[in-house]
Formats: C-alpha cells, sequence, structure tokens
C-alpha cells in the first residue's frame, strides 16, 4: 500500500496522463501521426501502448490498472477516452471500456447511474 504522499504523487501523475490523453483523443477529426505518437508516448507513462491495449484481454487490462494504482473515476476516464478513441480511428476498445465500467460497477459497491447509462449504451 503508498503512503499518502506517494499516493497523492501517483494520483496527480494518472491525472495528468489522462487530462493530455482527453485533449489528443477528443478531436472532431482524425489523429495525425504526431498525434497518434503523443498518444502512445502517453499510454507509456502507464506501462501501455496501442498494440499492447488490442492484445491484453480485459481482465489482464483491469488488472494493470489497478496495479498502477487507478482509482474509480481515473478506470471511468480511462474508459471514456478508449470509447472516444474507437469512435475516430482503426482500433475497437469498447469491449474494454465496457469491462472496466462493469467492474467499477461491482467492485466499487457504490451505485453510478452515469457508469450504469454508459454501460447500457454500450450494450445497445
Amino acid at each position: 500500500m503508498l503512503n499518502k504522499g506517494l499516493r497523492d504523487e501517483e494520483k496527480t501523475r494518472i491525472d495528468n496522463v489522462l487530462k493530455t490523453l482527453r485533449t489528443l483523443v477528443y478531436v472532431p477529426y482524425p489523429l495525425n501521426p504526431l498525434e497518434k505518437e503523443t498518444i502512445q508516448n502517453q499510454l507509456k507513462e502507464i506501462g501501455l501502448d496501442l498494440e499492447t491495449l488490442s492484445s491484453q484481454t480485459n481482465e489482464d487490462l483491469i488488472t494493470l490498472l489497478m496495479r498502477l494504482h487507478f482509482e474509480w473515476e481515473h478506470l471511468e476516464q480511462f474508459g471514456d477516452i478508449l470509447i472516444e478513441f474507437s469512435k475516430e480511428e482503426n482500433y475497437n476498445f469498447t469491449d474494454k471500456a465496457l469491462a472496466i465500467y462493469q467492474y467499477i460497477q461491482q467492485e466499487s459497491k457504490v451505485f453510478s447511474f452515469g457508469i450504469n447509462a454508459k454501460i447500457a449504451s454500450l450494450k445497445n
């Protein structure tokens, strides 16, 4: 378990990576090679790359994210990023996002209408 100082540093690091990924992925046009490279570099900050992300099972991805000290809101943000990235690019991460949302709903012991709506929309 991380002490409070390290936990805060880790939370800040993850927040910064997710914030950068969100700004890159939420664009209304296909990504250019430089933007894709920047996304790859940001994913490397959390121990991932697009190929590994594509090849990992949903369970392995969730295990990795939990081992990297992702909190519930980080998991949700990462799921949102996966969905947005899937809309514009040749990757389909919607099943991984669905697994992340279901994991949050199941394991956090707190029911979230927002996450429940995201699960429902992905299942349709």
